[in-house]
């Protein structure tokens, strides 16, 4: 039994289990339910206050975003690009909650979060590396993971202070 973002219970029943016993499974667990809704709107709340600090409703707003966000970023792909042996083709930025960054191998573009910005930069560091090393390694392989510590040996410490910041 889990409960997704929206705050829907979803329970997953073994094949012949009827009814009635899923029914008094999830009454036996009410409580937890009711606990586990709150903080999962807790945790809702408290994201969407982190990604409102950096308003993007207005052109000027994102055009401003974007500027900040190369200005900080531009040394840091030039730098371990370099390192790396690779030449992203196209920086683009986008207001992305669901992911930092992505990387498209095929056409060698990297897209990042103007979210970015709410990050210490070591954080953002670790996102550049992180999509750099997908042009070496399109997956999150143990080559992939290898890449990482090779380029940014901190990787899983950002990492986490990502998660813990932004969740």
């Amino acid at each position: 039994m889990r409960i997704v973002k929206n705050g829907d219970v979803h329970v997953s029943v073994p094949i012949g289990m009827s009814k009635s016993q899923v029914e008094r499974f999830i009454e036996e667990h009410a409580d937890w339910i009711a606990k586990a809704r709150q903080n999962t709107s807790e945790r809702q709340q408290r994201r969407m206050a982190f990604f409102q600090q950096l308003p993007l409703q207005t052109t000027a707003q994102k055009a401003s975003a974007l500027r900040r966000l190369m200005t900080m970023v531009a040394p840091m792909i030039e730098r371990h690009a370099k390192e790396m042996g690779v030449s992203p083709k196209r920086i683009t930025a986008r207001a992305m909650i669901s992911r930092w960054g992505m990387c498209n191998v095929k056409t060698g573009s990297i897209c990042l979060s103007y979210y970015l910005l709410l990050l210490p930069e070591w954080c953002v560091e670790h996102v550049v590396v992180h999509e750099l090393c997908h042009l070496l390694e399109p997956s999150h392989s143990a080559r992939f993971h290898a890449l990482m510590d090779r380029y940014f040996p901190r990787w899983r410490e950002a990492r986490r202070e990502t998660r813990k910041i932004s969740l």
